[in-house]
């Protein structure tokens, strides 16, 4: 079964590598979809995939790479993505 989720990170998530390492984390489970940086400091996580994988990813974005310090994550269900791969922006 496939699911997305779209969370947004708040926190120090900015300047330490965060979209990198996600997007290394979700191509490592097989996920689709983008971290983006957004203009009030929070980086923004589309992924989508199977039920498990995407669990875990989402459970990760609580750590973040060393760097960071991560003070919130909000998710929402949204419609699994039609597209491939996991890009940054």
């Amino acid at each position: 079964m496939m699911i997305a989720r779209r969370c947004y990170v708040s926190g120090r998530v900015q300047g330490v590598f965060f979209r990198a390492t996600t997007q290394r984390r979700a191509r490592e489970l097989g996920l689709s979809g983008h971290a983006c940086n957004l203009p009030d400091g929070r980086v923004e996580v589309l992924v989508s995939g199977p039920v498990d994988a995407v669990r875990v990813l989402v459970e990760w974005l609580w750590e973040g790479p060393a760097g960071a310090r991560v003070t919130a994550v909000e998710c929402d269900e949204v419609e699994p993505l039609e597209q491939e791969g996991f890009r940054t922006g």
